[in-house]
């Protein structure tokens, strides 16, 4: 099978803006993954969390990770077992995440994911994850699983 490119696999990312949380794949291999994201200061989510003092919801803040380590990282891993076309037909579900929240991700922040292949098997992929700050201190970590299941 062919290795896809970082470029390749962030185009073959679902999620698109507004809710698409990678910026750019800057490392990739069998073993890992690395990406940035600049949170806007106009997404959405900030003018209700919390006005006057924004701060970007955990929720959301699980989501870049699972983009990142679960979505891209699980594209990447599979387009060396299945063709491309094969790829484009799954579609990577979130299963479960042990992650722990400690730093605030505020409108304007760098983060970048970095996350670790624990295994890829059947498709199913779980990786230990964190997302840090531009300083380097770390705004949540943990592990984080998913799936690619065939499109209906």
């Amino acid at each position: 099978m062919q290795t896809l490119s970082k470029a390749e696999v962030l185009a073959m990312v679902p999620q698109q803006r507004p809710f698409r949380f990678i910026d750019e794949i800057t490392e990739l291999d069998d073993e890992h993954i690395v990406s940035i994201y600049t949170f806007r200061p106009d997404e959405s989510f900030y003018e209700g969390h919390f006005p006057g003092n924004p701060i970007t919801p955990g929720v959301i803040l699980l989501e870049t990770l699972a983009q990142t380590s679960v979505v891209a990282f699980g594209i990447y891993l599979a387009s060396k077992v299945m063709p491309k076309e094969d790829i484009l037909q799954l579609l990577t579900l979130f299963t479960e995440a042990d992650v722990e929240f400690s730093g605030m991700v505020r409108p304007g922040d760098l983060v970048t994911v970095r996350a670790k292949k624990l295994y890829f098997r059947r498709f199913k992929i779980k990786v230990e994850a964190e997302l840090l700050l531009a300083d380097g201190s770390v705004a949540c970590s943990g592990s984080i699983a998913g799936m690619g299941v065939k499109q209906t």
